[in-house]
């Protein structure tokens, strides 16, 4: 399990206010829903008074219209019982699936806040697990397991107000038995809250295997390791098994002990009462009535003894929402942003910026760099793997905090906008496109979701796109699969370059869009990347300097530090390394007439 998800002695008293903020906008169906629990209880309750009438005034005394009016009373307060759980039951259960909605909605939005430090340190599918499984968990419990446990407290504290109005003497004698039973459940459902959690916390490594290997399934097949990820999983799966099976041993032992010491104490205290009627101390009908409620607050007690074991693990499974919830957001907006002036130039400047990634405290990776770019410039990034391309990329969209130096966005330093203002003003083409399990419209629309279908059409056509998209079955409303399993590599990052000219953005990040790409496909390509470049101060990640050629400037990095900058021609005469990268993709001096 990742370190980031650090355990917290949160108890539940951290978990039911966490939950009480949910429930507070409903605060009137929660009253309804007691209300009705309320109702039901006491009607269920008021059978009893109707048995000992039905002993005592009907079979006792022979009377057969009497007799007649109590089954009549009885129907009655049966049919109020039965109106008044199904309201409880609709309520709590519209109340479990509105909460669980809510709660999601709630840890989606801030799992989307935080930032790529996090995701890069934590396994997606431990994330979903939670996001899914724990909230499954605390839909069922508070649309019905509390419902039941609540309902059945109710009751048995009735129960015993209601047999100690029937005879003191036996309900002391059950009072003698109540700790008895309670202690196991305090005792055995403390330890199944903890091997609750311990569960879930195996069910989301689970999640998150399952998450790797099926998303990865071509590497998984191409190097045969079928076989060994099923023993990865299996292996998981013993883990799950021998967490549930000592959760599930507590709570069968809870529910024997507590049913063993309720119906025992019910038959002593019956034994007790039936001595006391023959002796006429009560009558047949209170005890009828006084083994009515004893059965009843026994059949409540063991209930909850059943229904405490979901809740405790509903209260494990909260516990790791709030932690999830409760992950700080890294990179927040200031509480008064700055405004870029509209419309924003482009223009960007890295003042004596310093930056190492916060789990790698010790590597530096960028190191005092500076650089101005004006707007409408188009600059290449060059440079060995890990000399820090992609991380400016990273910086300026402000996906990590700078420990040192500064970057500016029309002279404003970007620390203080909105990072959701800031990163509007980027359009990124990424080396490997992204495509949604979507249409190609809605691929497309990502860049601009409020765009016209037409608008979409003219993007696709500027990214030479267009041709192959119709004939793509259902043109731009066919679905492109899993991670675009439809698509080649070409044909990706023309969506891609759709998406970017659609979002019209005024700075462009080109992460070598060409790279991965054969000769027909990277022809199409660059077409679109120059259609796309109109105008817009672009950065580009160039691996082939073939691609970079005629960019205004090339600047080269190294180990994080800016080595040289200038065009091509000139950094052939005057900076090894640079020449050293040419040489290694044949290049000469001459290529920058090509």
């Amino acid at each position: 399990m990742s370190t980031l998800f650090t355990p917290r002695n949160s108890g539940p008293h951290a978990v039911l206010p966490w939950l009480g903020r949910f429930l507070m906008p409903y605060r009137w169906r929660v009253i309804a829903a007691m209300l009705f629990l309320l109702i039901g209880s006491l009607a269920w309750l008021a059978l009893g008074q109707g048995v000992r009438l039905l002993v005592d005034q009907g079979f006792v005394a022979g009377n057969s219209a009497r007799l007649n009016s109590i089954v009549l009373l009885i129907l009655l307060i049966t049919s109020i019982s039965a109106a008044a759980v199904f309201c409880r039951f609709y309520l709590m259960t519209w109340l479990g699936e509105r909460v669980s909605a809510d709660i999601r909605n709630h840890v989606y939005r801030h799992m989307l806040l935080l930032s790529p430090a996090f995701y890069s340190e934590t396994r997606t599918g431990e994330v979903i697990s939670r996001f899914t499984a724990d909230t499954t968990v605390l839909q069922t419990v508070v649309g019905s397991s509390f419902s039941m446990a609540l309902r059945s407290a109710v009751t048995a504290v009735g129960g015993l107000l209601m047999m100690a109005f029937t005879s003191l003497k036996m309900t002391g004698l059950v009072l003698v038995a109540v700790p008895l039973v309670l202690v196991p459940i305090f005792i055995l459902g403390r330890r199944v809250r903890h091997m609750a959690r311990a569960s879930q916390d195996r069910l989301a490594d689970i999640g998150a295997h399952v998450d790797e290997s099926l998303h990865e399934i071509h590497t998984v097949q191409a190097y045969g390791h079928e076989a060994l990820d099923q023993q990865h999983f299996a292996s998981k799966i013993e883990q799950v098994m021998m967490a549930a099976k000592q959760r599930i041993f507590y709570r069968a032992l809870l529910i024997g002990v507590v049913m063993l010491l309720s119906i025992s104490a019910v038959t002593l205290v019956g034994w007790v009462g039936a001595l006391d009627v023959l002796q006429e101390r009560i009558t047949a009908g209170e005890l009828t009535a006084f083994l009515f409620y004893a059965v009843v607050v026994a059949g409540s007690v063991a209930t909850i003894s059943e229904v405490i074991g979901e809740i405790q693990r509903a209260a494990g499974a909260t516990e790791r929402l709030i932690e999830l919830a409760s992950i700080p957001v890294e990179i927040a907006a200031p509480a008064t942003p700055a405004h870029l002036a509209k419309p924003v130039a482009g223009t960007l400047e890295f003042e004596e910026i310093s930056f190492y990634y916060p789990q790698l405290p010790d590597k530096t990776v960028i190191q005092q760099l500076n650089l101005h770019i004006k707007a409408g410039e188009r600059v290449a990034l060059v440079g060995p793997s890990g000399a820090g391309k992609t991380t400016l990329f990273q910086l300026l969209q402000r996906f990590y905090n700078l420990p040192t130096g500064r970057v500016l966005l029309d002279g404003i330093d970007i620390s203080l906008l909105d990072p959701a203002g800031l990163r509007a003003q980027f359009a990124l083409v990424p080396q490997d496109a992204v495509i949604f399990a979507t249409t190609v419209l809605e691929n497309v629309r990502y860049g601009r979701p409020e765009a016209s279908e037409q608008d979409v059409i003219a993007a696709c056509k500027a990214a030479e796109a267009d041709e192959f998209i119709q004939g793509l079955g259902e043109g731009y409303h066919s679905q492109l699969g899993e991670r675009g399993v439809r698509l080649s590599g070409g044909q990706k990052q023309r969506i891609a370059i759709a998406r970017a000219i659609l979002a019209d953005r005024p700075v462009l990040l080109l992460d070598e869009a060409t790279s991965a790409l054969d000769a027909a496909s990277e022809y199409y390509v660059k077409q679109a990347l120059e259609h796309l470049m109109q105008g817009k101060t672009t950065l580009i990640i160039a691996h082939r300097l073939s691609t970079v050629l005629h960019a205004d400037r090339i600047v080269v990095l190294d180990k994080g530090q800016l080595i040289a900058v200038g065009k091509h021609s000139e950094l052939m005469q005057s900076c090894p390394l640079y020449q050293q990268l040419a040489q290694l993709q044949f290049l000469s001096a001459d290529s920058a007439d090509l």
